[in-house]
């Protein structure tokens, strides 16, 4: 898709494939590549992908590579729990497969506090990245 961004957070989950050869971190219908239909594009400010017409964050993009895919590969195993969890109809097994979710989003950058109002005078390592709040 021309014009794509990072992966982004939201209910959905919706993602997409990056500009530069970067993958998104999630992937709407199943694929790291795009929600299933419909464009992609980034805000003016890079901070939001458009997508159906709804604003999604975008993770942040200062995450070096090696963690941010480490972070999507632990958000791809933690939504695969939350659906075994579901089929299982196991609620505590879904709880924590939730706040895997809700954990690697965090550390994503598409939830919690937004990456542009972090202090960037912090140099972030593969560990402060993946322990952030």
């Amino acid at each position: 898709m021309a014009g794509v961004g990072r992966g982004v957070g939201g209910p959905a989950g919706y993602g997409s494939s990056v500009s530069g050869g970067r993958r998104g971190s999630t992937g709407g219908g199943g694929t790291p590549d795009g929600p299933a239909g419909g464009e992609v594009q980034r805000t003016a400010d890079g901070r939001y992908l458009v997508i159906g017409g709804r604003r999604w964050r975008a993770s942040d993009p200062s995450l070096p590579e090696d963690v941010r895919r480490e972070l999507v590969a632990e958000l791809m195993a933690a939504r695969r729990a939350v659906g075994r969890a579901l089929r299982a109809r196991d609620g505590e097994a879904e709880r924590d497969a939730r706040r895997r979710v809700h954990a690697a989003k965090v550390a994503l950058g598409e939830r919690g506090q937004p990456w542009w109002e972090r202090d960037r005078s912090v140099q972030l390592t593969s560990g402060e990245a993946s322990r952030r709040p």
